[in-house]
């Protein structure tokens, strides 16, 4: 099973950008589908974006798209998520997410296999 470990959080301005990254062990990295959810404070934990094991199809919440963007390297073992024109309301902890299943790690269904410990982002206004 892969194990996740996620970096890149901090603190930024409004309109800023941050990357996120996700470096995961074990051989099987490039046979799962990958995720990002995030958290923030009294909320429930939420869908960000996905990518597929091959990373040739992506989905995002609507609250994010055209301003996030996923992607892989299975060479690397690294998912990324670059973050751009950085919101207040981006403000979460970001958790990356695995599973065999696309339809998992996009949200829609079940709940994905592995997850990561998370990386705090703050964004201040």
């Amino acid at each position: 099973q892969v194990q996740l470990v996620e970096s890149g959080g901090g603190l930024v301005q409004a309109g800023g950008s941050l990357r996120l990254s996700c470096a995961a062990s074990g051989r099987t990295f490039s046979s799962y589908a990958m995720g990002w959810f995030r958290q923030a404070p009294g909320k429930e934990r939420e869908f960000v974006a996905a990518i597929r094991w091959s990373g040739g199809g992506t989905y995002y919440a609507d609250s994010v798209k055209g301003r996030f963007t996923i992607s892989r390297d299975n060479a690397k073992n690294t998912v990324y998520l670059q973050m751009n024109s950085l919101k207040p309301e981006d403000t979460a902890v970001y958790y990356c997410a695995a599973d065999n299943r696309f339809s998992v790690v996009a949200g829609r269904t079940g709940y994905p296999e592995v997850w990561g410990q998370g990386t705090l982002v703050t964004v201040s206004s």
